[in-house]
This record gives C-alpha cells, sequence and structure tokens, in this order.
C-alpha cells in the first residue's frame, strides 16, 4: 500500500472551487489593505481627531443594548458576516470537500493547532511576570488573515500549487474558528441566560428552516439578525452567532431535490451572495475602524515596541506561526509515515508557515476584547499586529519568490488540457489525488 502523501493532489472540482474562493479573497485582500492604508493615514494626520468621532460615533436603540459606536457596529456586527462565512465555508470542506477524508483533514487541523499553541506560548514567555493584565492578550498572534495572505501571494505573483493554496486556505479558516471558541470561553463575561434561551430558540428555527432548503431572504434575515442581537444581549461576543448560523445552513441537496449530486446546495448558494459582502465590505469596514492608531513618528512606533505587549505578537505572528505550522506538519509526517508530495519540498512548507503570519482582523478583534478598544495597550496592540504582519509578509516573500520558478512549472502541469475537455489532465489521470 502506498505511502499517503502530505499535499497531495485533490480533486479537480475542489481544486476549481478553491481557485473560485482564493480569486474573490485576493481582490478582498487589496480591499483590506487600502482601508488599513486610509485609516493610517488619516489617524496620523492633521485631522486625527476627526477619524476618532467618526469611530467613536454612537447610534442604535439603547433599550436593545444596542446604542453602538461604528466602531463596535463594525466589530461585533460586521464581523458576523465574515464567521457566517467561515462558518458555511468550514462545513462545505468537512462534509462536501475533500476535507470530509479524515486523513486530508488531519493535517490543516493539526497545523492550525499547532500555529495556535506556539504563538501564544511565545506571548506568555514574554509577558510573564509584567504584571496588570498583560497575559489577557495570550490569544492575538493566534490567528492568520487569509485575505491579507492572499493579497502577498498576488503581489508576490507566486504560483503557489493547488494543494499548498487549499491547505492556506483551510488553515486559516480553521484557526479562526478556534479563535470564536477562545472568545466565546474567555472573553465572556456577565453571561445573560434569558436572551442566550431566546436566542436558541431563534436559531433553532433558523435551523429548521433551512434544513427544509426555505431560501425566503424576508424569513431568514430577520431571524438571523434577532439571533445576533440576542446573543449581543446575553454577553457572548455576537461574532459567535455568525458562526453558529453558518453552520446550521445544509451543505448537500435534500435527497427530494437529487442529494449531494443534483448540484450546489444552500451553503453554496449562500457562500456565493455573502463571501462578496464579507470580503469587499465587511471585513475592509472592520479593518478602516480598527486599524486607525496614531503612532506618533519613529519616537512613538520605538515606545510601542518596546512594550513586552507588542513585543510578545510580533514574535508569536513572525516566530510561533512558523514554528507551530511547521513542526506541527512535520510531526504529521513523522508520526504517520506520510511522505511530503514528490513536487513539493518542506523550505515550501516553511514559507507558507510564515505566510500565516500575517494576523490581522482577528488579532485587532482579539485586542479590543482583552484591552479595550481606544486603549493604551490597544493601540500597542495595533502596532504589534501591523508589525509583526509586516515583517512576516516579507519573510514569506523571500521564501517564496526563490521557489517561484518551480511553482510556475507545477502550475503549467496542473493547468494542461491537450484534449480540451475543461479538466485539466493531471487530474484525469489521477482523479482522487
Amino acid at each position: 500500500m502506498p505511502s499517503p502523501r502530505l499535499f497531495g493532489r485533490g480533486t479537480w472540482p475542489e481544486a476549481r472551487r478553491v481557485a473560485d474562493v482564493l480569486r474573490k479573497e485576493t481582490v478582498g485582500g487589496a480591499l483590506l489593505l487600502i482601508a488599513t492604508v486610509l485609516a493610517l493615514i488619516w489617524a496620523n494626520s492633521p485631522w486625527s481627531d476627526g477619524y476618532a468621532s467618526l469611530r467613536d460615533a454612537t447610534f442604535g436603540p439603547h433599550r436593545l443594548h444596542l446604542d453602538l459606536t461604528l466602531g463596535q457596529w463594525a466589530a461585533d456586527g460586521l464581523l458576523a458576516i465574515f464567521f457566517f462565512v467561515a462558518g458555511l465555508e468550514l462545513k462545505r470542506e468537512f462534509v462536501a470537500g475533500d476535507l470530509r477524508d479524515p486523513r486530508r483533514a488531519a493535517l490543516p487541523v493539526t497545523a492550525a493547532v499547532g500555529g495556535m499553541i506556539a504563538p501564544a506560548v511565545i506571548f506568555v514567555l514574554l509577558n510573564r511576570g509584567t504584571g496588570d493584565g498583560a497575559l489577557q492578550g495570550w490569544a492575538i498572534p493566534t490567528a492568520t488573515d487569509i485575505a491579507f495572505a492572499l493579497a502577498v501571494l498576488a503581489v508576490i505573483s507566486s504560483h503557489l500549487p493547488v494543494a499548498l493554496r487549499t491547505f492556506l486556505l483551510t488553515l486559516a479558516v480553521v484557526d479562526d474558528l478556534l479563535a470564536i471558541v477562545i472568545i466565546a470561553v474567555f472573553f465572556t463575561s456577565d453571561l445573560s441566560l434569558v436572551p442566550l434561551l431566546f436566542a436558541a430558540l431563534t436559531l433553532g428555527l433558523f435551523t429548521v428552516l433551512v434544513q427544509r432548503r426555505v431560501r425566503s431572504w424576508w424569513l431568514l434575515l430577520p431571524l438571523a439578525v434577532i439571533t445576533w442581537a440576542l446573543v449581543h444581549a446575553s454577553g457572548i461576543h455576537a461574532t459567535v452567532a455568525g458562526v453558529l448560523l453558518g453552520f446550521a445552513v445544509p451543505v448537500v441537496r435534500s435527497p427530494a431535490a437529487g442529494g449531494p449530486e443534483a448540484g450546489p446546495g444552500l451553503a453554496e448558494h449562500f457562500e456565493h451572495r455573502f463571501r462578496p459582502i464579507s470580503t469587499g465590505f465587511a471585513v475592509p469596514v472592520f479593518a478602516f475602524f480598527s486599524a486607525g492608531v496614531a503612532v506618533g513618528g519613529l519616537n512613538g512606533l520605538g515606545d510601542a515596541l518596546r512594550d513586552p505587549i507588542a513585543l510578545g505578537i510580533v514574535a508569536g505572528l513572525v516566530g510561533g506561526k512558523t514554528i507551530g505550522i511547521f513542526t506541527a506538519t512535520f510531526a504529521m509526517s513523522r508520526f504517520t509515515h506520510a511522505k511530503l508530495d514528490e513536487s513539493l519540498s518542506w523550505i515550501d512548507v516553511f514559507g507558507l508557515a510564515q505566510l500565516a503570519g500575517i494576523g490581522f482582523t482577528v488579532s485587532l478583534l482579539i485586542g479590543e476584547l482583552a484591552f479595550g478598544a481606544g486603549s493604551l495597550r490597544d493601540e500597542h496592540v495595533k502596532v504589534g499586529v501591523l508589525t509583526g504582519s509586516l515583517v512576516a509578509a516579507v519573510l514569506a516573500t523571500v521564501v517564496l519568490r526563490l521557489r517561484n520558478r518551480t511553482y510556475r512549472r507545477l502550475h503549467e502541469a496542473e493547468s494542461a488540457d491537450r484534449d480540451g475537455d475543461g479538466v485539466p489532465d493531471v487530474y484525469q489521470a489521477d482523479p482522487t489525488g
């Protein structure tokens, strides 16, 4: 029996779907970068008070505890859309994608766990003994921002093989979901059971409707919004509602409609509708309101980076992510006797692990939850996240550019379609990967 392959080629339908997702995420990464740069320019301009006033403008019904600032609406409301799409994506991967095979799922899940543990450990080691609640930020450097990572890939023109891109996408989605678990468990205070019980009822009704393949937006959207509002009122971070709603949506068609072979299910339908909203609007707007830190020149930047919290974030993103993901992947190879695909080398895994050190959206969110939006430590968190992500991007660019000629050759081989049937020849020769 042949040894299992790490980063082996998957199926053609999955490769085509992943390529479509990555194209949209790359566009989202460009918008995310633009929003971040605009926020940094405005926050460090003579008109910085206008930026702060806009971010802190409050509106919403007070009786429902929804009198939030624009920054809070972006973090609590718009990011719920982002996590709804992440929930849809993860469920689809494990129910109908290549990752329904436990052997394929084990690698990105194990790498994601390793990529969360190592940065957290490094942050704790650098901040132990500092006091003043610094350790509350242990989870900040644990998440990968897939949109930013793919934007970097687009800039360096890397023809990264499909298997590595799929791994990066799945790893980022898994650690986003793990981050939501961390937020729900460690950043929930003053839990209110009554709104939580009502949220369970509305979520249950939403689940029943989508399981019956109801697509009527005038039924589903109000239920989703009410569920979000009740979760927010319960004291649990409202983005958790987005994940739960995503998990409720069925992936395959019902048997009466032809089952899995009858085409895309409701989850894919919702993903096509909401991913553009998530990548094109929700995440960039959140970035705009969260990334605007007043650096205060080189002296201010130096002061921020001398803070052990910022140092822990930079070290966690740059070193922890690389160590955690690479070590977990190597351990999978060593202890399962799986061999790296012959077209790749371990330097490819190392470069990919460095690329996963680009943290942004979830890191900034956790920083706000840990230290309070607008606090001095939250400002240092932003500096640490931006600096760590930039360093990780530069290092990954150096490594991956060195291998770009090899990636281009693999890309050409994977794309060759000599018989003109729309399916690359390599997938017909080895349809199961």
